[in-house]
């Protein structure tokens, strides 16, 4: 029965990482062996908890699709996968290849470590951020490259498209990558851009951020989690990149 003054029409957004890509081979966006076994759990779990979507969106990037794709496969009456290339990532390499000539000077090893990240992950970790710093504070802004701000509207634009199309009620996933989700939890919660980066670091591939919303208003209703991961016992299935 429903209580009066309580209102229920409120629906789900389900932010899901892709799955692990291919951190230091020749071409990142495809998914590893591990990332299609982390989606599969994901469509698993979702749908032993019952969990139906009415719309499924994906990014227009392989891993994003493909995590959707291997998702689905394991999940009932899934819907027909839509795309919206505002959810994709920003380009990570566009970036590093844009910034990296003024960071040399302080970091002399950048150039090597970047060149052999797979075998020097925590360094290229530190030097990433330290460029994705840079990045979001405009100060380094350089022609041909996405600003950090364009970034923010297009994301935004996303969201408001699926806002505008929306029943109330609805349970929505969108495939998407940890840089977009940084944007969501931004525009959401308010949360400075350096701040929400550091939130960003930790996000788990194929991990689950549920928005609730009524209308045009959103609200973060949990963020990162993979339990889907977790119940399998497997470590090596918890991943960053």
């Amino acid at each position: 029965m429903k209580r009066a003054g309580i209102k229920t029409d409120v629906g789900s957004i389900y932010l899901i990482r892709h799955g692990q890509a291919s951190f230091g081979a020749e071409d990142y966006d495809v998914l590893s062996p591990i990332g299609v076994r982390q989606a599969e759990a994901l469509g698993s779990h979702l749908n032993d908890l019952g969990i139906v979507f009415d719309r499924c969106v994906s990014g227009s990037l392989r891993r994003q699709r493909h995590t959707a794709e291997a998702a689905l496969q394991h999940m009932s009456r899934p819907p027909e996968l839509e795309t919206d290339e505002a959810f994709n990532e920003f380009d990570a390499d566009a970036v590093i290849r844009t910034l990296l000539p003024d960071l040399l000077p302080e970091e002399p090893e950048a150039l090597h470590i970047l060149r052999n990240a797979a075998q020097n992950r925590a360094e290229f970790q530190r030097l990433f951020a330290r460029m994705i710093h840079r990045w979001i504070s405009a100060e380094y802004d350089k022609p041909g490259l996405q600003s950090w701000q364009t970034f923010i509207e297009q994301v935004e634009g996303g969201l408001q498209r699926l806002l505008e199309q929306a029943d109330s009620r609805q349970n929505i996933a969108v495939f998407t990558s940890g840089g977009t989700i940084t944007v969501l939890l931004c525009l959401i919660t308010g949360v400075p851009a350096e701040k929400a980066f550091e939130l960003n670091w930790q996000i788990v591939n194929t991990s689950l951020s549920l928005l609730k919303f009524r209308g045009r208003e959103v609200n973060l209703a949990s963020f990162n989690s993979y339990a889907h991961l977790q119940l399998l016992k497997m470590p090596e299935l918890v991943t960053y990149r």
